[in-house]
């Protein structure tokens, strides 16, 4: 009976897992899209992001049928969430650049790089948590830090936005690129936000 229960707690360690991973698989194609504006890479972010949809939609689902978790049910919940956000906005991301005919710019690769590696600290956190909470609090932190400096890049390039010529076809081409760094400026809110739930989850661990 208690292997049973043991690995029913298992089921949401590997789906959380699971998800960071794809995010930070997700982040990287960010980075290549931006480099490139190829089309093809925007697609394979697009299906990552809807590989991470069903892995959410089955931990959900787990949820919704089990008692015993590893940590916090709200908690879980809210990583997954959290998580399943930063994907989403990337993903969106690429969306409104191809609507909108947004070229890449220097703070647009600036910021996916610094998400991309926020990603990878959130993907070791939740690894690490189970045996060594300690270690994953520290990789939390660091994805912290990380947001902080991708929200720095942003007021950068916000300031820079504004300072250009003010005919009317700048005043539309800011729009639309300030439209696009809000979505990166999202993610880097919904990494934060999952660092945040990884700390709440260490200091109830420990």
């Amino acid at each position: 009976m208690f292997g049973f229960f043991k690995k029913r707690e298992d089921i949401f360690q590997k789906l959380i897992e699971q998800q960071a991973s794809i995010t930070y698989e997700a982040l990287r194609l960010l980075v290549k899209y931006l480099e490139t504006l190829d089309s093809e890479i925007a697609e394979q972010l697009s299906i990552k992001e809807k590989e991470a949809d069903e892995v959410r939609r089955i931990l959900i689902d787990e949820l919704n049928h089990t008692f015993v978790t590893p940590f916090d049910r709200e908690d879980i919940f809210s990583l997954s969430r959290s998580i399943d956000d930063v994907i989403d906005y990337a993903d969106s991301t690429v969306i409104e650049m191809v609507i909108l005919n947004v070229k890449s710019t220097p703070f647009m690769l600036r910021i996916a790089n610094l998400l991309k590696d926020a990603a990878y600290e959130i993907w070791h956190a939740v690894q690490r948590l189970p045996t060594h909470p300690g270690v994953a609090n520290e990789h939390a932190n660091r994805a912290k830090a990380l947001e902080n400096r991708v929200e720095a890049v942003y007021r950068e390039a916000i300031a820079d936005l504004f300072s250009g010529p003010e005919d009317i076809h700048h005043v539309v081409e800011m729009l639309k690129m300030r439209e696009v760094y809000r979505h990166l400026s999202n993610a880097a809110d919904r990494g934060d936000e999952a660092a945040n739930v990884i700390a709440d989850i260490v200091v109830k661990k420990t």
